[in-house]
């Protein structure tokens, strides 16, 4: 079991979710392919479809406090426009549509992603912390905090927002150094259930698969992250889905299954599933009732 026994109910779906089969496949941003774009409650069911034990995904503010699933910066690409998408109304940003999508009508509220996928999926929801102190009691009226793992830096800022909340949401902090790591071990008002180690080249003391073993034995999943970022700087030393998928997988997928990887982090589900599969005998998560129709969706009070 992951995480301080005093969180074992909050972090049960998660440890249900690792009992069944591990790495877990966290996809990035959910799958947008096709017409499909990222960061959207589209491209989380397609991310579903595509085998996906948790979906990752970003979160902005409107200008009046209106929540939506995007990353910030990416406004250029998505809608052709130089526009923050943090300074736009709601309405505006309603309006704004997607340069190659005529299906997805425009970014998505996360309210609706939240009320579309509750039951027992997985969220990782990156890029978020800036807007904890309204953001966290906003998630907590949908009561689900056991499909909702958080993540940031391990900031002084960011840790004492999660002290200070009631709901104790599962947490994963990006680390980057030892003193990150030292500054979220042990505080009994965090619930803690793993790190996500970044490691930018090989000899870095975060690449030691020793470091991986330590984290177990504390109780404490490993996420480790194959994705490639544009800037091409590695985040877990080199062993990343480029290599997988157009080298050899046992040199990225493989070997980060090997030094311990509790969850990885990829663009490519379908294909890290069939590794796993092959590897492991992992089968595919069947996920049985994808996102519920709008018919079927009550409004959260």
């Amino acid at each position: 079991m992951f995480g301080h026994p005093r969180y074992q109910n909050v972090n049960a779906l998660l440890n249900a979710h690792l009992a069944q089969r591990t790495p877990l496949i966290c996809v990035h941003r959910g799958t947008g392919l096709g017409n499909v774009p990222e960061n959207t409650a589209d491209a989380v069911e397609a991310a579903l479809r595509q085998g996906a034990d948790m979906v990752e995904f970003d979160v902005i503010r409107s200008m009046e406090g209106t929540f939506f699933v995007f990353h910030d910066g990416a406004e250029p690409h998505a809608f052709g426009r130089e526009d923050d998408i943090r300074t736009l109304s709601a309405d505006e940003i309603h309006s704004l549509r997607y340069r190659w999508s005529s299906h997805t009508a425009g970014p998505s509220e996360l309210g609706d992603v939240f009320t579309r996928f509750r039951g027992d999926i997985l969220f990782n929801v990156d890029r978020s912390w800036w807007y904890w102190d309204e953001l966290l009691p906003f998630a907590d009226r949908f009561d689900m905090a056991g499909q909702i793992v958080l993540k940031s830096p391990a900031d002084e800022e960011w840790l004492d927002k999660l002290r200070r909340h009631q709901v104790k949401y599962p947490f994963v902090p990006m680390i980057h150094t030892r003193a990150d790591l030292d500054a979220v071990l042990g505080d009994p008002d965090i619930n803690l259930v793993g790190v996500e180690l970044i490691a930018r080249h090989p000899q870095d003391d975060l690449a030691n698969p020793e470091l991986v073993t330590e984290m177990h034995q504390r109780g404490l999943l490993c996420l480790l992250n194959a994705i490639n970022l544009p800037d091409g700087v590695p985040l877990y030393a080199g062993m990343d889905d480029h290599t997988s998928v157009f080298d050899d997988p046992d040199d990225g997928w493989g070997r980060l299954m090997k030094i311990g990887a509790d969850v990885i982090q990829t663009d490519w589900p379908d294909l890290l599933g069939r590794y796993r599969h092959r590897v492991r005998g992992t089968a595919v998560r069947e996920h049985g009732s994808w996102g519920r129709p709008a018919s079927e969706r009550q409004p959260i009070a």
